[in-house]
């Protein structure tokens, strides 16, 4: 079977937090009034995204690993490494840590650990997150937050819609509400509550916190990792690389035209977060719109992108 381009359906999660903006923004059909996110493309167990085009429809991307390993990497990745989420924080999230590979699999039944990065598609006037702490020492952490002493010990950082941040393992952080991001993570569902705002369920409950956890991966002191983009322009393709680290690499690419392009040494993951166009290979051509998220086969070879439109690119470090 000759590779193809993978289009999928997204897995939809309600949250405390969640809004409506995933449908009005782009078209899904959502289950809820409290949608927070969408899981775009994704192969973890509490979250699987279904192929939703082509000979392979319906396949999860386990399955395409078994069947095509080739399609995804040179070397065997046994489990698919990546997932792409779409939130929507119709409230604030929760403040909350996660944490790195060793540690997930000694404590979290040998799941990944989770670093992420946002790109933030829409803000409200005002909007922000809390990214990072004050802490100095882990005593001094621990004291704050037995002490409930929030306000002092988070930092809050101002954004609006094109910002980037990275959260490496180990960074305190949460979305604030009226914000809108596609995240690209590690394939992990690990997160450690540090504070949820007093907040209660429909049934009354306030949510589980993980402090203990909390204070024995957060980071100390907090060390902001700084993302300067490189603009390379293609002429009818611009690519702006935010960050190239050990999990990802995540780009922003603005098309405007036709740009004949060249599969990558590993798989690259495109959401079209704006306009419109098409994807055209060898063996045909699909067509592309916002809110459209899918994967490009390392062996798919030549290909030419046409349109006008916006998308994040994600793939593994060369």
């Amino acid at each position: 079977m000759n590779a193809y381009p993978l289009l999928f359906s997204p897995s939809y999660h309600e949250r405390i937090w969640g809004g409506k903006r995933l449908e009005s923004f782009f078209g899904y059909p959502i289950p809820g009034e409290r949608t927070g996110e969408a899981w775009v493309i994704s192969d973890h167990p509490n979250g699987k995204s279904p192929v939703a085009n082509g000979v392979y429809q319906g396949k999860t991307i386990q399955d395409l690993l078994d069947l095509h390993p080739e399609w995804f990497a040179a070397r065997n990745l046994g489990r698919f490494p990546l997932l792409v989420k779409l939130l929507d924080a119709d409230d604030d999230l929760s403040v909350q840590v996660h944490p790195d590979d060793e540690f997930a699999a000694v404590h979290e039944n040998g799941e990944l650990g989770k670093a992420e990065c946002w790109y933030v598609v829409h803000a409200e006037p005002n909007a922000e997150i809390i990214y990072g702490h004050t802490a100095l020492t882990r005593d001094e952490l621990r004291e704050m937050v037995a002490e409930g002493r929030w306000e002092d010990l988070l930092v809050r950082v101002p954004v609006r819609a094109g910002d980037f941040f990275y959260i490496p393992h180990g960074t305190i952080h949460a979305l604030g509400k009226g914000i809108v991001v596609l995240e690209t993570q590690q394939s992990s569902d690990v997160t450690y509550r540090a504070y949820d705002y007093d907040r209660v369920d429909a049934a009354g409950r306030k949510r589980e916190l993980h402090l203990d956890k909390v204070l024995q991966v957060t980071t100390v002191p907090f060390r902001k990792k700084d993302v300067a983009a490189a603009v390379v322009d293609h002429g009818s393709l611009q690519v702006t690389r935010f960050i190239q680290e050990s999990y990802f690499t995540v780009e922003k690419w603005n098309l405007q035209g036709i740009f004949e392009a060249q599969s990558k040494e590993s798989f690259t993951l495109l959401s079209v977060i704006s306009g419109s166009g098409s994807l055209t290979w060898a063996g045909g051509e699909q067509p592309l719109q916002k809110g459209d998220h899918l994967l490009i086969p390392r062996t798919l070879g030549q290909y030419t992108i046409c349109g006008e439109w916006e998308a994040i690119a994600s793939c593994l470090p060369q």
